[in-house]
């Protein structure tokens, strides 16, 4: 970025029936330190919500002047996405999912690593966040919680892609490699895995940052095996929309041998090991039966 524009950053959010969450958010944004006077802006993408959403964001909007609403009435998460960066102006994108908070040191580091790093993307650190009632992640079993957790390290490295929880890219990578793909599921599921690819294939650099933290809510209702299971099958269904891996050579033999290691765990009672390998067994099974689904001449997911 030239000297005019290294202090341009939008941050997008898209957002649906989770104004409480969202409210939380927004609130850590208003606290960000901005000693250097960096110019940003914050465009909240409502996906057609039906609660409070809507309300939130006018109540928010009139005494906080950097946010700026808007309404996308289609349903989908990459939809609302696609509608932020096209009013979108900043120079960096940074897409924000609506139930994380912010450490308040967020914009000053994610412009200095851009500055200083070289990296078309960057990805920050996840780390567990809290639960409505305000009670801390029990880290002995937070693979139940279902959220992800980003933690390389204390020091920026490259990395394979990104996690649409929060990620950024300098706008000259969707200029390249074009926004989200709207045929994915309402949910969004894979949107962040499939623009990863196409932004490594574009021969666009990828680098974490340890300085740009974010903390994931946690949510009761993703608590446990069953929401575990049912996420990764929606996610291999989305994947087989874009993806062309061999079902023969990959797919069914990674499904076998996952079934073949959930025994084994079961059998040593490594019951996180198995709470894991169930999720990889219903993610090739949703690419299997999206597969097929496709063959037949069906959409996966109508």
């Amino acid at each position: 970025m030239g000297v005019s524009e290294q202090h341009s950053l939008s941050v997008i959010i898209a957002t649906r029936n989770r104004c409480d969450s969202l409210g939380r958010l927004l609130q850590s944004l208003q606290e960000t330190r901005n000693g250097s006077g960096i110019s940003y802006e914050v465009l909240v993408v409502d996906n057609a919500s039906t609660d409070e959403t809507a309300k939130t964001l006018e109540s928010v909007s009139r005494k906080w002047p950097l946010l700026h609403p808007s309404y996308e009435g289609r349903q989908g998460k990459n939809f609302a996405l696609n509608t932020g960066i096209r009013k979108a102006k900043g120079e960096v994108l940074c897409f924000m999912d609506d139930d994380i908070v912010l450490d308040p040191g967020w914009l000053e580091e994610f412009v200095r690593d851009y500055q200083t790093s070289g990296y078309d993307a960057l990805q920050p650190r996840v780390l567990p966040g809290k639960d409505p009632s305000g009670k801390s992640a029990a880290t002995e079993y937070l693979y139940r919680y279902n959220i992800p957790v980003i933690d390389y390290g204390d020091s920026m490295r490259d990395v394979r892609g990104l996690t649409g929880v929060i990620m950024s890219f300098r706008r000259k990578v969707l200029e390249k490699v074009d926004g989200f793909d709207e045929r994915l599921p309402a949910s969004g599921y894979e949107g962040d895995t499939d623009l990863s690819r196409r932004i490594r294939g574009a021969g666009f650099s990828i680098g974490y940052t340890p300085h740009v933290v974010a903390y994931h809510e946690l949510d009761p209702s993703r608590y446990g095996i069953g929401y575990a299971r049912r996420s990764q099958y929606r996610k291999g269904l989305s994947r087989s929309l874009y993806s062309s891996d061999s079902i023969m050579l990959n797919v069914i033999p990674n499904l076998l041998v996952n079934l073949l290691r959930v025994l084994i765990y079961q059998a040593i009672r490594r019951a996180d090991k198995v709470y894991k390998t169930e999720k990889r067994i219903l993610k090739y099974w949703g690419y299997l039966v999206g597969k097929v689904q496709m063959a037949l001449g069906k959409e996966p997911w109508v």
